[in-house]
C-alpha cells in the first residue's frame, strides 16, 4: 500500500554474513500489539550453514592465546557501548520493556560481562601434581568445546523452538546446549541431546520467595521488594513472586506495599517515566491474567493492578500487551498462583510466624532458584540462608551479582552453574596428563 512504512526484516548471521532466508515469521510490538518485524523462520538448512561454519572457524580461534581472545571481548564490549543508546532503543521495542531498563540495565550488563570474560580468560590456572614413588607428573589441560568471533565463530539463527530449536539441540556435531527458558523447554532438550551425552547447562524457572521478618528495615525492605516483584513487568527469572511477612508486621507491610505498588507507573516503554512497559506477547499476557481469575475463583483478594485499578494508555497502545502489577492475599500455599511460575506482574503476599515454618513453606515448591531475606539479626540470616533450598540467596537486597561466583537453581530451576570457573568448566573439556620421567 502506498505510504504503507516498509516492514524491518531480520536475517540470520552465518560465516560472517547476514543470510536471508526463505520463509519469515511475524514480530510484533508488545507495546501497540501491531507486526513491526519479519523474522526468518529458520530450519534444518539454515543449522547446517551454521555448524559447518563453527567447524571450520573451530581451529583458528581455539588456537588464538588468551591475550588475543581478549581483545576481541574488550573490542566487543567497545562496540557494544558506543552503540548503547541503539541497542536500547531495539531491546525496548521487541521486548516491550521500558527503555529506562534498557538503558540502565540490560546493555551496561551485557558490556559489563563481555569486560569480565575477557579478563577472567587471562587468569585461569591448571593444575599439576607430582607423585615422587612413581616418578610422575600429572596435569591438567582444558580444551575450549564452543567457540567464539571471526567468520563462523559467532552464529546467529533465528526462529521456532519446535522447528530450528530441534534441529540444533538434537545436531550430533553440536557438543553442549546452555539454555535458558521454561522447564517444559528444557526436557524436551534433554530427550533430544541425551543419545548424544551433550553437556547440558540449563537456567530454568523460578517461584522465589521473599521472606520479611518482623526486625526488617522496611524504608529498604518495601520499595525494593516492589522491584523484585514488579521489574521488567516481573519477567525476569529471579523476580520475587512470593512474600512472606511476619505476623506481627504483616498488616503494616501490606498497606505499604500496596501503596508503593500503586505508585508503579505502567506506560508505553518509550516514556522516561514509566516503571512498567508491556508484556512480551499476546498469549503471555492472557496466560499471567488466568491466574488472577484462578486465584480470584478460591476466594484470593485482590488488593491492587488487574480488575482492580484502572489502567490508562494512549490510545495507539489500547491493544499492546499492557498490565498493571498485580498484589494477591488470602491465598493458601497449595494454589497454583502460589506453587506455579507466572512470570509476569504479579506477587502473593502471606503471613507466617515462625523462623521453622516459613523455611517449610519456602522450600515447598519444585523450584529453587532465588530467594530474598529481610532480617536485622545476622546470626538468623545465615541460618535461613543455609537451609533455604535456593541457588542464590539475597539478605537485605536484590539482583546484586558478583559474576566470580557461581549463578544457578536447585530442584526443577536448572542444571549446572554460571561464573568465572563454572563457565570456564562448561565450556571446556578438561584432560588429564601424566608423564613418566
Amino acid at each position: 500500500m502506498a505510504g504503507t512504512k516498509a516492514l524491518l526484516t531480520l536475517e540470520n548471521f552465518i560465516n560472517g554474513k547476514f543470510v536471508p532466508c526463505s520463509s519469515y515469521i511475524d514480530s510484533y510490538d508488545p507495546s501497540t500489539g501491531e507486526v513491526y518485524c519479519r523474522v526468518p523462520d529458520s530450519g534444518n538448512e539454515e543449522i547446517e550453514a551454521a555448524v559447518e561454519a563453527a567447524r571450520a572457524a573451530f581451529p583458528g580461534w581455539s588456537a588464538r592465546s588468551p591475550q588475543e581472545r581478549s581483545q576481541v571481548l574488550h573490542r566487543l564490549a567497545d562496540l557494544l557501548e558506543k552503540s548503547l543508546e541503539d541497542l536500547a532503543q531495539a531491546e525496548s521495542r521487541d521486548q516491550g520493556k521500558t527503555i529506562t531498563l534498557a538503558r540502565t540495565m540490560d546493555i551496561p550488563r551485557s558490556v559489563q560481562n563481555f569486560r569480565f570474560f575477557a579478563s577472567s580468560i587471562l587468569h585461569h590456572t591448571s593444575e599439576c601434581t607430582h607423585m615422587d614413588h612413581e616418578g610422575c607428573l600429572h596435569y591438567t589441560l582444558r580444551a575450549p568445546v564452543g567457540i567464539g568471533v571471526p567468520p563462523g565463530v559467532v552464529n546467529i539463527v533465528f526462529g521456532t523452538g519446535p522447528k530450528v530449536g530441534e534441529a540444533l539441540v538434537s545436531h550430533p556435531e553440536v557438543p553442549l546446549i546452555s539454555f535458558t527458558g521454561s522447564q517444559p523447554t528444557a526436557e524436551r532438550i534433554a530427550q533430544l541431546s541425551a543419545p548424544h551425552c551433550k553437556k547440558l547447562s540449563l537456567e530454568l524457572g523460578g517461584k522465589n520467595p521473599a521472606i520479611i521478618f518482623e526486625d526488617a528495615n522496611l524504608e529498604e525492605c518495601i520499595p525494593t521488594t516492589v522491584r523484585s516483584s514488579f521489574a521488567n513487568q516481573g519477567e525476569i527469572c529471579l523476580c520475587t513472586s512470593r512474600i512472606f511477612v511476619q505476623k506481627s508486621i504483616y498488616s503494616e507491610f501490606l498497606k505499604k506495599f500496596v501503596a508503593a505498588t500503586r505508585m508503579w507507573k505502567v506506560g508505553i516503554p518509550s516514556d522516561p517515566s514509566a516503571s512498567i512497559g508491556a508484556l512480551i506477547s499476546k498469549a503471555h499476557l492472557e496466560k499471567v491474567r488466568s491466574y488472577i481469575k484462578k486465584a480470584r475463583a478460591e476466594g484470593a483478594r485482590i488488593l491492587c493492578g488487574e480488575g482492580v485499578d484502572t489502567l490508562s494508555l494512549p490510545p495507539k497502545n489500547q491493544a499492546g500487551y499492557f498490565m498493571l502489577p498485580t498484589v494477591i492475599t488470602d491465598i493458601k500455599d497449595e494454589s497454583c498462583c502460589m506453587k506455579e511460575e507466572i512470570f509476569g506482574p504479579v506477587t502473593c503476599v502471606v503471613p507466617f510466624d515462625s523462623e521453622e515454618e516459613v523455611i517449610q513453606r519456602a522450600n515447598s515448591v519444585k523450584y529453587g532458584l532465588a530467594a530474598t531475606v529481610w532480617s536485622s539479626n545476622v546470626g538468623r540470616v545465615h541460618r535461613v540462608a543455609k537451609k533455604l533450598q535456593s541457588g542464590l540467596v539475597w539478605s537485605n537486597c536484590w539482583l546484586i551479582r558478583e559474576l566470580n561466583l557461581p549463578f544457578g537453581g536447585m530442584k526443577s530451576s536448572g542444571i549446572g552453574r554460571e561464573g568465572a570457573k563454572d563457565s570456564y568448566e562448561f565450556f571446556t573439556e578438561v584432560k588429564t596428563i601424566t608423564i613418566k620421567h
